[in-house]
């Protein structure tokens, strides 16, 4: 028997109550070792137009939909009785005629109106003429190729721009995606069509949707985490990204909600999985980001495998500290305040005209960061992304207060944590064995310049050496510079994720307004925001314009006590604010509702309940 769950029992499972939830896993695991089991009243679905539907009973009112077809059971949906069955009453389970692909397709016929949420609307709108029709010009064959079951075919070519984010909901995921592509003007890839007598489960879009349960153990790691389906279904672009071989380094980006991290947590996993011998390095530029890749890592591969400690996940700092206090002894690192007065003093010294917070600052990025020594290093580096230009009698005139800088740091014994990566990179540069043959960096676009010549002398030189996600229009930290001048290119070698999952196409589309449609980095690799597409809608964001700081802490606790009033947790609302700084104002604004709160720290662990 090849026992399947499908995203859609996941997602019904997560949905529900904890009590519930253990019950209904009690009976999947009854249902993969015994199906036949007289307890499990097993019996077809009366009404359903898929005769290979069947209802499993959990307790009084709660039911399992799996489907039965030969030698394959497929877990489908869990609920109430009632809900139940009307789920299964609009679905069947079918093969694609053209890409051979397993479906679950909501009828058509069943689906009485196809309603449009009006999340604002305003008078010009209500007298504006029929919007134009998207797809009238596409071939059925085509439309079909996409995976758009054959008996949608009329409503695609019905669909507006108004109507077409709801129409996708009753798509299969695939064709739902290559529509709203099409809808942005780009021309999506066709699915793949499987040669005759394939499996239909075997086929790229069905594994993003149905998962082969070997064991009732791989069934209960399935069941544990149901609402993170990232660690059971991937998309197949994402899996061609995890799985590709490169040889030499690589970069997917995309914009927030894309499945970057999703993709970097595989291909760690994937590569660990794939050379037994491999040490892999999982990292990014914090300490929190690196403490919830961490989590999700142990998600992951609970699921998929177990590395036996072969993935480390860490941040860079914390990376580079570990190897720099195993090679050299600890290090005598200066904190940004200690700079800070010896930048002050050199200057001083030097009577320069500059003022404090431009030297600091062009110490920091330029010649902190890429390790300037000499006047001439620093006559001849380009100083991209600062916004003040110098001439080259200007920055005669500035270098002997850096140079005093240094000689200040060195006599105090201290260093900079660029310069603590520059002297682990010249020593790596000279092992014969590095530390780790597979570097996998999320939230790529953070890195400096130095930790970018350490990760370049650490695995640059080797196929899938290093693998980057990231996202130029999320970068915080860092100014703009060459990766290629670095050792790091990534020409020809770089992919852009498309599908939004995480942020409804209203918000989404809220924040590309924010930036350009088309970013290129320093080296001519371009990352266009245009096409990308969010496969939900939901309302438009409220943006609120406040006199003062009391004004706005008051608007936002009356907006937190208007969720909780609609019903929402505390533990699922969340409040965030620019830097540290701001802090105090997200803290007043939570305590004057009076609801229980925690704030995210280093270990990113909030508290259950909390908001």
């Amino acid at each position: 028997m090849q026992f399947r769950i499908a995203d859609t029992f996941t997602s019904s499972l997560a949905r529900l109550p904890n009590e519930q939830q253990r019950a209904a896993k009690t009976t999947a695991f009854d249902l993969q070792t015994n199906i036949a089991h007289p307890s499990l009243s097993l019996h077809r679905v009366t009404g359903a137009r898929d005769p290979g539907f069947w209802s499993a009973r959990v307790n009084l009112d709660l039911r399992i939909v799996l489907h039965r077809a030969g030698e394959n059971v497929v877990l489908c949906y869990v609920a109430s009785h009632d809900d139940a069955y009307r789920w299964a009453e609009r679905r069947r389970l079918e093969t694609h005629p053209t890409t051979g692909a397993a479906q679950l397709v909501e009828l058509r016929e069943v689906v009485q109106e196809i309603a449009v949420p009006v999340y604002v609307e305003t008078e010009a709108e209500t007298q504006a003429l029929p919007k134009p029709l998207l797809f009238t010009q596409i071939p059925d064959e085509q439309l079909l190729g996409y995976g758009v079951p054959d008996e949608w075919l009329a409503e695609v070519r019905a669909a507006t721009e108004d109507s077409v984010l709801d129409l996708a909901e009753h798509l299969p995921a695939e064709a739902a995606e290559a529509l709203l592509e099409l809808a942005v003007g780009k021309t999506p890839q066709p699915s793949l069509s499987a040669p005759s007598g394939a499996d239909p489960f075997a086929h790229p879009d069905a594994l993003r949707r149905f998962r082969v349960m070997r064991n009732v153990e791989e069934l209960e790691e399935a069941l544990e985490y149901p609402w993170e389906k990232w660690t059971i279904f991937l998309h197949p672009a994402q899996l061609g990204l995890v799985e590709r071989s490169y040889h030499g380094p690589a970069r997917v980006s995309g914009s927030a909600g894309t499945g970057k991290t999703v993709v970097a947590l595989h291909r760690a996993a994937f590569l660990a999985q794939s050379n037994p011998d491999a040490r892999v390095l999982l990292t990014t530029f914090s300490d929190t980001l690196a403490s919830l890749l961490r989590t999700k890592l142990e998600l992951l591969v609970h699921q998929e495998m177990k590395p036996d400690g072969r993935i480390l996940v860490d941040s860079l700092d914390a990376v580079g500290l570990r190897l720099y206090e195993a090679t050299f002894g600890p290090p005598k690192l200066a904190g940004w305040e200690t700079i800070g007065a010896i930048v002050e003093d050199a200057a001083g010294r030097e009577g320069t005209k500059f003022s404090r917070s431009f030297l600091l600052t062009e110490w920091e990025r330029v010649v902190d960061a890429w390790q300037l020594d000499t006047w001439e290093d620093y006559r001849d580096v380009a100083r991209i992304g600062r916004y003040r230009r110098l001439s080259e009698a200007q920055r005669k005139a500035v270098w002997p207060v850096f140079q005093r800088v240094r000689s200040g740091l060195r006599e105090q014994g201290l260093a900079t944590k660029a310069e603590m990566f520059g002297r682990l990179t010249r020593e790596v540069e000279r092992l014969e064995h590095p530390p780790f043959h597979h570097v996998v960096v999320d939230e790529a676009q953070d890195v400096s310049v130095a930790q970018l010549r350490f990760l370049a002398a650490l695995a640059g030189g080797r196929a899938n050496g290093l693998f980057f996600a990231g996202d130029l229009g999320q970068r915080i930290f860092q100014q703009p510079f060459s990766w290629k001048d670095l050792g790091v290119d990534v020409r020809g070698r770089s992919q852009t994720l498309r599908i939004n999952y995480r942020t409804s196409h209203q918000i989404r589309t809220q924040a590309d307004r924010l930036l350009d449609p088309a970013i290129s980095d320093v080296d001519g690799n371009l990352e266009e925001r245009k096409g990308t597409v969010s496969v939900f809608n939901g309302p438009q964001p409220a943006v609120q314009v406040l006199e003062d700081e009391e004004a706005e802490s008051s608007a936002v606790s009356k907006w937190l006590t208007g969720r909780i009033s609609e019903g929402l947790q505390p533990g699922e609302i969340g409040v965030f604010v620019r830097s540290m700084d701001q802090l105090k104002r997200a803290v007043a604004a939570v305590k004057r509702t009076r609801l229980p709160y925690s704030i995210l720290d280093e270990e990113a662990d909030a508290a259950a309940g909390c908001a």
